[in-house]
């Protein structure tokens, strides 16, 4: 790779992760992510920005100009640079660093210095690697799979939300806080959820049955997207016949389809949840 030219070798680096140096970008790169988010949670706290706040600063700039190189590098290297600097990553690249270049040349943009907790998103772009865009993908194919069960079943609860607000409109009425259907409505997503905020309570007695109805409903249906979207997983990760499921302690990747052990060490594909 030594005698690629530099921008060659620059692409390489950043874009690419199977090389050792692109590895360790990358890792750098996770770990200065990580890093700048702790100190834009610290500097939020009133306390520790009076005792600290000349040492975050010097940190947020100095991250700041890291991650402003870093994206002009993207920007050098990139063989189709627009295209770079519109997609979604390259926009999240542009919003590390402008908040806090802003708040340099107009302070009143102060405030937007909250938009630094975006770089989270930039760790999207760092698991990148194999064995993470496996597990991507299956979540992707179950989630298409799913799309039109959670549809039906989101209907139906918004169906059934608003039925039970207008019922509980009818009974309990504006004088105990039920004021409009909208506002019972929210009640019942409230209620629904097991959410249970306290701001709305129900104070007729027919209305404190309808409310343990919709509580006693609302864990039941609690489990159902949970319930469609794990199964339509398991079929995505069994598909063809073999288990695309990776053992834990050894390299085998696949397996068979009804597996519960890897067939190569012997090792349990599948952790039993704790309870």
């Amino acid at each position: 790779m030594t005698d690629l030219p530099l921008r060659e070798r620059l692409y390489k680096i950043i874009f690419e992760f199977d090389s050792p140096a692109g590895r360790r970008f990358d890792t750098w790169l996770f770990v200065l992510i990580l890093a700048s988010l702790a100190v834009v949670l610290v500097d939020s706290v009133e306390s520790y920005r009076q005792r600290f706040g000349t040492a975050l600063t010097l940190l947020e700039w100095g991250f700041t100009l890291f991650f402003a190189v870093e994206y002009l590098t993207r920007l050098y290297c990139s063989p189709k640079r627009l295209r770079y600097a519109f997609s979604f990553f390259g926009l999240i690249d542009l919003l590390a660093v402008l908040p806090s270049l802003l708040a340099l040349f107009f302070p009143a943009s102060q405030y937007l210095m909250v938009v630094r907790i975006l770089r989270l998103l930039r760790i999207f772009r760092v698991l990148k690697l194999r064995q993470y865009l496996i597990q991507a993908n299956f979540l992707l194919t179950a989630l298409r799979s799913s799309r039109q069960k959670i549809t039906v079943f989101l209907v139906s609860i918004a169906s059934m939300v608003v039925v039970f607000g207008a019922v509980m409109y009818v009974i309990e009425g504006p004088a105990n806080g039920f004021t409009s259907i909208p506002q019972s409505i929210y009640w019942a997503i409230v209620t629904l959820t097991t959410v249970g905020f306290g701001d709305i309570t129900p104070k007729t007695p027919l209305g404190q049955a309808v409310a343990s109805l919709v509580m006693i409903t609302g864990y039941a249906v609690i489990a159902v997207p949970t319930g469609i979207f794990t199964a339509e997983l398991s079929n995505a990760m069994r598909s063809d016949g073999v288990l695309k499921q990776p053992c834990p302690c050894c390299p085998k990747a696949e397996h068979e389809a009804n597996a519960s052990f890897c067939s190569r060490c012997g090792s349990a594909l599948f952790t039993r949840p704790s309870i």
